[in-house]
């Protein structure tokens, strides 16, 4: 069917902007929360500005949507992966830093006093998509029809199709420790030649490459990746952004990641970790804007 081709958030399909900024809001009113979401409407074109839904807003607005839940926080893991679920988020993309603050500015003022601004990380394009480490980042990304199959729901109640699933964390990396490692051992934590993008044969079983390889989980775990490189000015990382159709091929990733199927931990732990870890739903679109009327009151 192709509902999800006309329906989903056009922008959620491009490929990464030059700039973005996320904006991450905690619900301070139930009451306020309507008038909240009827006021940034017009502000939310899914194009440049992308929107996600937390469970807990959804559930506290009398709503329920099937496959959202909050972050998962992982048992039984030798590494550390938070939770930090929140109320809503917003993907701001363009090319201009300033023009990105003031379509912030009228956002968070739109939201209030419903939905309070608690995170705001600028991002950016690294060379031709590259990971601050020198490393291509979503190699393997899936295109064209491939990519809304596994992006968009297609199925369920016909409100929900053309939505999706928005798994965000923000990965802060130690730039100094991995830029001291020998290439050929960067190249092992990866997975990849650096020089060429080239996959390892002989990579080890913890190279990152190998513990999140799509195609190799039953059922095949692709997601539609759209991360870019963040930093604050004393720290910096990668934001990693996740659709789907459900969440269950990114957590499929995120427990192999963690040593949880096999005891083998993702070597990108060597010098990375997650700090945030939030889910989201990302609404369809009705009449030109995001459809942010609340499914299943």
């Amino acid at each position: 069917m192709n509902t999800e081709k006309t329906r989903y958030q056009p922008g959620i399909m491009q490929g990464v902007p030059a700039l973005a900024r996320h904006l991450f809001f905690a619900l301070d009113s139930i009451t306020e929360l309507p008038d909240a979401l009827r006021r940034v409407s017009p502000l939310a074109d899914g194009d440049a500005t992308i929107v996600g839904l937390g469970d807990a807003l959804v559930r506290a607005a009398g709503g329920r949507i099937d496959g959202l839940r909050p972050f998962p926080t992982l048992s039984g893991s030798p590494v550390d992966i938070p939770s930090t679920q929140h109320g809503l988020w917003c993907w701001l993309r363009g090319d201009d830093r300033g023009e990105l603050l003031h379509r912030s500015r009228r956002i968070e003022a739109a939201l209030a006093p419903a939905l309070r601004l608690v995170q705001a990380t600028e991002a950016f394009r690294y060379g031709k998509g590259l990971d601050l480490t020198g490393y291509e980042d979503g190699t393997e990304n899936p295109e064209g029809d491939d990519a809304l199959a596994v992006a968009f729901a297609s199925t369920g109640a016909e409100p929900l199709q053309g939505g999706s699933f928005a798994a965000v964390q923000h990965w802060q990396h130690d730039l100094d420790h991995f830029e001291r490692l020998p290439g050929n051992e960067q190249d092992h934590i990866i997975g990849r030649r650096k020089s060429n993008n080239e996959e390892l044969e002989d990579a080890p079983e913890s190279a990152h490459v190998k513990r999140t390889a799509q195609e190799s989980f039953d059922p095949e775990a692709f997601v539609l990746r759209r991360s870019m490189p963040w930093s604050d000015g004393t720290q910096a990382g990668l934001v990693f952004l996740a659709f789907g159709h459900s969440f269950d091929a990114f957590e499929a990733q995120l427990r192999r990641m963690a040593g949880l199927d096999d005891g083998i931990v993702d070597a990108l732990f060597r010098f990375s970790r997650p700090v945030t870890g939030g889910y989201y739903w990302c609404p369809p679109m009705r009449d030109g804007r995001i459809d942010l009327r609340i499914p299943g009151r």
